[in-house]
């Protein structure tokens, strides 16, 4: 490291004003500040001093990915075998079987990380060239969640075009990280989802290979378990049926279809932990999320009026992109309310909207990705209302003091 470091230092002043490529400056600074923490102090006035920059964060929150996106791979290649019939719920796991479904699943999935990653980052860098400005390091984080919340079959160039449509829209416009008002990565599946709903609802989408249809066993079906509850709802049923033979236990595992990141309870709470434990993600909102979510899902077991306001209040943690939501997307820090008081507010609305949606709009089943780009734009007017309310009752708490003077 030593060496690499001096070979850095030799180097950068042909990117500084005066040197050879001074119009690389940015990208040369993104590339040094990657590696090594920037050696820049304060001079003066009072500061919190850490080691830890915002790229020392952003690698944290892609570590707590990574137990998702490894079993995301496994997932992907089980669910296309189980298509195929050469897996069933009965077959016994191997390392041999294991290895084979996540060797699939890698060579599915990592070219949806390539896409996002060198797209991304090359409008990052466009942008940081244009105006000057230091690299961005927030992409570090989008370019992961982009591929995880989406559907294993979803097309390279619809990825690449949601990707430029989150970073120069969602993004760049308002002036790059920590300056964007809705979350990048779930503007991207938005994008994707209402741009080209084919591609990303349904039951052939979340497993490799059913959109061809080509070698999939007549038992199978790649609906969710929330695809399960739409169709209940639609064939006015009194109770679920569950595809596949899924139960509780293979929600926790996380052993069914869906988005490639989303489906593990487990390694999603992996994930959670190191958040927690590095204090980069708020528990304010991810309890506050439970609590909403909680909440609403009992008082629709209350009334029971349909299957969907039937089904327990704690199997909605289970379904879905809920738990994926809570822990990554929810607790973004530049797209989440500030306040303490305001994040308590924000995750009890988000969840409790999710749930809301799942019940009374069977046409759009999921609801975590919808519940969570409102709050965005409603996060600075939650945080407004909390500080006008604290200097209100300091205010009023001023008042005899002032006044008996």
């Amino acid at each position: 490291m030593k060496s690499l470091r001096k070979y850095i230092d030799k180097i950068k002043p042909n990117f500084e004003k005066g040197g050879k490529f001074p119009w690389l400056q940015s990208t040369f600074d993104g590339f040094e500040t990657f590696l090594f923490v920037p050696n820049t102090v304060t001079s003066k006035g009072s500061h919190i001093r850490d080691a830890a920059d915002s790229k020392r964060l952003m690698f944290v929150v892609v570590v707590a990915l990574i137990p998702a996106l490894l079993f995301g791979m496994f997932n992907v290649g089980l669910q296309h075998f189980r298509a195929l019939g050469e897996i069933t719920t009965a077959t016994p796991y191997s390392l041999e079987l294991i290895w084979g479904c996540f060797w699939f699943g890698l060579l599915k999935v990592l070219p949806l990380i390539l896409v996002s990653y060198i797209v991304g980052l090359g409008i990052e860098f466009i942008f940081a060239q244009i105006r000057g400005h230091e690299i961005n390091e927030g992409y570090l984080v989008t370019g992961m969640l982009i591929p995880l919340i989406m559907p294993v079959d979803v097309p390279l160039w619809m990825v690449a075009v949601a990707v430029v449509f989150s970073v120069i829209i969602g993004k760049e416009v308002f002036g790059g990280t920590g300056m964007n008002i809705f979350n990048p990565a779930l503007l991207a599946r938005a994008f994707v989802f209402f741009a080209y709903t084919p591609y990303i609802s349904g039951e052939k989408v979340w497993v490799a290979g059913m959109t061809k249809g080509e070698g999939i066993v007549d038992s199978f079906s790649g609906a969710t378990p929330l695809g399960d509850i739409t169709n209940a709802l639609a064939d006015g049923a009194s109770q679920v049926t569950w595809s596949n033979g899924t139960n509780v236990c293979d929600w926790i595992i996380g052993t069914i279809p869906g988005s490639i990141g989303e489906t593990s309870v487990i390694a999603i709470l992996l994930g959670a932990a190191i958040l927690l434990f590095t204090g980069v993600a708020s528990w304010r909102i991810m309890l506050a999320s439970l609590i909403g979510a909680g909440g609403l899902g009992l008082i629709f077991n209350a009334i029971g009026a349909n299957v969907a306001m039937q089904v327990p209040f704690w199997q909605h943690f289970l379904l879905g992109g809920f738990l994926f939501g809570t822990v990554f997307m929810a607790t973004d820090p530049v797209t989440s309310a500030q306040t303490d008081t305001g994040k308590w507010i924000y995750g009890i609305l988000i969840g409790a909207m999710t749930v809301l949606i799942r019940v009374v709009n069977p046409g759009y089943p999921e609801g975590m990705m919808l519940s969570i780009l409102l709050m965005n734009a409603l996060a600075p007017l939650i945080d407004h209302y909390v500080v006008q309310g604290n200097i209100r009752r300091r205010n009023k708490r001023l008042d005899p003091l002032t006044a008996n003077h």
